[in-house]
């Protein structure tokens, strides 16, 4: 199966049996959120050249699902990091409306090696899937990312930004003190420290606020019950005292966790545009444009 561009076959869009079989398989929205709300968000894919890709990882061909402009150009980038539910239906339209502001928007599955969460309904089988998705593991899978879209001729590998939901606004924070490829980053309401008895030993965004590469933008709710005021402040007092003074941080007044997220209760859609509007200023002031 072959996408097309205007100038011609685009021989790095190619897919394999196998990619064709992962997009069949990251089919419609978490199974854990029911029912999806009406407010879903489906964003049109005309102008656009979208499907799934793969590439190696760490000795595992890791898939992703891209979007992005048909026009002819190189184009700059943002890496999107999905949540604790993986590639589903919100992942891949945040993808096509980045890609309709004129990025190439890629989202790696980053859980694919200990399996889907999306459409699975039980928390008990979901979590254990994403804890094995360890903070080494998916730093890698980041860099073969960057790797694999430098290859790209459709890429400006200059022009490098990333943003992530809930599990992968902790992983932008991360991302972006790992590498240094990256221009920016924007965070929704990740977590930035571990949770109260957590065995965990990971490092977390709160303390590595002083080895930050890129500055970092992190929208978060007022009433976050996973992530609470006093983990946000704290977090702006460590960048504080890291002498970090091109990272902000933003609280939204009366959200909830996921106020971005259309096909979930919690979104708000005045926040919800709000917070776009402001990666995408982010990200252009930052040279992700």
């Amino acid at each position: 199966m072959n996408l097309t561009r205007p100038d011609g076959p685009d021989p790095t869009l190619t897919l394999s049996r196998r990619s064709v079989g992962a997009l069949a398989g990251f089919a419609g929205y978490a199974a854990a959120i029911c029912p999806v709300h009406a407010q879903a968000i489906t964003t049109s894919s005309n102008n656009l050249i979208t499907g799934m890709v793969s590439y190696p990882s760490q000795g595992f061909e890791l898939q992703a699902f891209i979007a992005r402009p048909a026009a002819a150009g190189q184009r700059p980038v943002v890496l999107v990091v999905h949540e604790i539910f993986g590639l589903h239906d919100y992942i891949r339209d945040v993808c096509r409306r980045l890609a309709q502001e004129g990025y190439v928007a890629i989202a790696p599955a980053l859980f694919l090696r200990a399996g889907d969460p999306a459409p699975l309904t039980d928390f008990a089988h979901i979590m254990p899937i994403v804890n094995k998705a360890t903070n080494a593991q998916v730093m890698g899978d980041i860099e073969a990312t960057i790797k694999w879209l430098d290859t790209q001729f459709f890429v400006n590998k200059d022009a490098l930004g990333i943003t992530g939901f809930c599990w992968g606004g902790s992983v932008v924070w991360m991302a972006c003190a790992y590498t240094n490829r990256l221009k920016a980053g924007v965070a929704w309401y990740g977590r930035l420290e571990a949770r109260e008895g957590s065995t965990d030993m990971r490092k977390w965004p709160i303390e590595i606020a002083g080895d930050l590469n890129s500055p970092v933008l992190g929208l978060y709710a007022e009433h976050d019950s996973g992530i609470p005021l006093t983990s946000v402040e704290a977090m702006q007092t460590k960048l504080k005292q890291a002498g970090n003074r091109t990272s902000q941080l933003i609280i939204y007044p009366g959200t909830q966790h996921g106020f971005h997220a259309d096909y979930r209760p919690q979104y708000n859609q005045e926040a919800a545009q709000s917070g776009w509007a402001a990666m995408l200023s982010w990200f252009r002031a930052n040279h992700v444009k």
